[in-house]
């Protein structure tokens, strides 16, 4: 039976990228079904009649649902564990798994004032301390993981893996709010907007047309 994932639009859905590069990158085949956000009753109906979270992503495997997108990680990399999707390496292993939990239950400050929108044109605007902080500390990580796996490969990890596609939203993120970076972390943004998947995304996200007028703000 083929794997479905449930997402939303993909011009603003980050959380929604992440699982999808994830399958993507590692060539599972699944079905994608797309339920716009924020658009009333009917479509929050249809998302609940997915997950009891009422949120996207959510992945549909059989008689299984997982959702939330650590966890649809997770339960893929366990699935499919011929697709790398962690790195071999014990110690690799274990730090992209701290990074990537690090993405999910933190950086609030970036994600608040610099929501995803591939539409909207590049261009900074002033941030808190706490988003600065953010964004340093995302820089930290993505410089030291690149000097440590430097001659394996252009990511995270040297190759793509699920620290990758947690990240992925937030290349967006730097590129569309124009955030000054340091050579070694434009290096690894270039790596990332130029794989297949992260473009596929992209390209598709841009020719979508609807608008949801709360995520325009800024």
């Amino acid at each position: 039976m083929t794997l479905m994932l449930v997402i939303g639009n993909k011009n603003y859905s980050s959380w929604s990228m992440r699982p999808w590069l994830a399958l993507k990158a590692s060539g599972i085949a699944f079905e994608e079904r797309s339920i716009p956000l924020y658009t009333g009753a009917a479509d929050k109906k249809r998302i609940l009649d997915v997950t009891p979270s009422g949120k996207v992503p959510a992945l549909i495997d059989g008689d299984v649902t997982v959702w939330d997108s650590l966890a649809i990680i997770e339960y893929l990399a366990e699935r499919f564990p011929e697709t790398g999707l962690w790195p071999a390496n014990r110690a690799d292993r274990a730090r992209a798994r701290s990074i990537s939990a690090e993405m999910h239950s933190g950086f609030a400050a970036l994600r608040s004032e610099c929501g995803m929108n591939l539409h909207r044109p590049v261009r900074a605007k002033a941030l808190s301390d706490n988003a600065q902080a953010d964004i340093a500390r995302i820089q930290e990580i993505w410089t030291d993981c690149r000097g440590r796996s430097a001659q394996a490969g252009p990511f995270l990890f040297g190759t793509f893996t699920a620290a990758d596609a947690m990240y992925g939203p937030v290349v967006h993120r730097f590129r569309t709010y124009a955030i000054a970076v340091t050579p070694p972390v434009r290096a690894y943004m270039d790596a990332m907007m130029s794989f297949p998947a992260f473009q596929q995304w992209t390209e598709q996200g841009l020719a979508e047309t609807g608008v949801i007028e709360r995520l325009e703000a800024d």
